[in-house]
């Protein structure tokens, strides 16, 4: 929902969750007025037959129908690159606290990774649905490929492993492993 705001630019809204049974399906609902303009604003998901894994994970084992590799790819660069940055400027003491956002950059890369049909080297560029999904992917193809996004995801799990290495959260003892 904040890949595609309002079009007023915004992507705050107050949101109110539903499922709903349609026909044999069940969808998530989530509806809400924009926070800067108004407008309503209404998305429906179908729900997967399998129960996804918890967070930060997105979702089961097929690759998303509704996000596409270069949106996942561009939430994780962000995220890392915000994480990144707040990692480099505090004390190794805090680097917990940037836990939660370095594991939703492993989530987004995995997704990336689903896009990759079993036998092929990399994203097929038909996989690319949304206007900054092509976009993301005419600008750096080679960055779909998947030896590419393999050492990404190692890197970023990685990071996980330093963080809870050197900064274990407040009344934990030890490395998470």
């Amino acid at each position: 929902m904040d890949l595609h705001p309002c079009e007023c630019g915004s992507t705050d809204f107050d949101r109110r969750h539903r499922l709903e049974q349609r026909g044999e399906d069940i969808v998530a609902v989530y509806e809400g007025a924009c926070r800067e303009c108004g407008r309503n604003r209404n998305f429906a998901f179908l729900m997967a037959d399998e129960i996804p894994p918890p967070p930060p994970a997105f979702g089961g084992a097929a690759p998303s129908e509704i996000i596409d590799p270069g949106e996942f790819a561009a939430v994780a660069a962000d995220v890392s690159a915000r994480a990144g940055l707040k990692l480099l400027n505090s004390p190794e003491a805090e680097h917990h606290r940037q836990r939660g956002a370095v594991a939703y950059a492993v989530a987004a890369v995995e997704e990336v990774l689903k896009f990759i049909p079993a036998g092929q080297d990399a994203v097929p560029a038909s996989a690319f649905t949304s206007e900054a999904g092509r976009a993301r992917y005419e600008k750096d193809p080679g960055k779909f490929r998947r030896d590419i996004l393999e050492i990404e995801l190692r890197l970023t799990r990685q990071i996980l492993t330093d963080i809870d290495t050197v900064s274990p959260p407040p009344g934990d003892t030890g490395s998470r492993g």
